[in-house]
């Protein structure tokens, strides 16, 4: 706790002082606006753990169409064959290519899930007052957001196909339904991520020390 306490003392909103959260200037807390780049000053990320929510649960309903709807629709001589994510997992491991079909899973189904379920359970510990292992909380909550954006990798190969293997009326690509959901998704995600306040984590701990101090 006495950690706590001293960092609490030493914070910057203690001295009277805010960080752009756009450039990273710091400043007077009393100021207004960004001298240098002329965003809005304040303490803390405004409505962080509302936007998190609603943009993780917005994450979450469109997880499932990218999931269930074909990725990829491939089109030989007249006949036609439609994928899902798991389902192309599936043909790189029929032929063979272990790597490739791993590197999509992870990239595609593991890595978000996982980042959803992350970011629902921060959300839960701030909002039930968790203290535990605040630190870990957030470098869980940094590594999230550093690999986020590694999640669109399914989509991009999705996009060079389309854009490499048209052969005319031999072979056509074409993208599915659940491409556009599932870019949307990623983009979501990195956005609830982003939303999120990791200060908040701590905020528990630091009631925690003011009602003991008031005692």
């Amino acid at each position: 706790m006495s950690s706590v306490s001293a960092f609490a003392k030493n914070s910057a909103a203690a001295k009277g002082l805010a960080g752009c959260h756009r450039c990273g200037l710091l400043m007077a807390a009393t100021a207004t606006q960004c001298k240098r780049c002329g965003a809005a000053i304040h303490l803390r990320k405004q409505y962080a753990l509302q936007t998190t929510l609603a943009l993780t649960l917005t994450a979450l309903l469109l997880y499932i169409p990218a999931n269930l709807l074909p990725v990829m629709t491939t089109i030989t001589l007249g006949s036609q064959s439609s994928k899902t994510i798991l389902g192309g997992v599936l043909v790189f491991i029929q032929h063979g290519d272990l790597p490739i079909a791993l590197v999509i899973f992870l990239a595609s189904v593991v890595i978000p899930i996982a980042k959803l379920l992350v970011l629902s359970w921060l959300c839960f510990s701030v909002v039930t007052g968790h203290q535990q292992r605040p630190r870990q909380r957030t470098w869980l909550y940094r590594v999230t957001e550093m690999i986020g954006h590694w999640s669109m990798v399914d989509v991009f190969v999705v996009a060079v196909l389309v854009a490499l293997v048209q052969l005319g009326n031999i072979i056509t690509i074409e993208p599915g339904p659940a491409a556009i959901a599932f870019a949307l998704m990623v983009i979501v995600t990195m956005l609830a991520a982003m939303s999120f306040d990791p200060r908040l984590i701590w905020d528990a701990l630091e009631r925690e020390r003011e009602n003991n101090n008031d005692g």
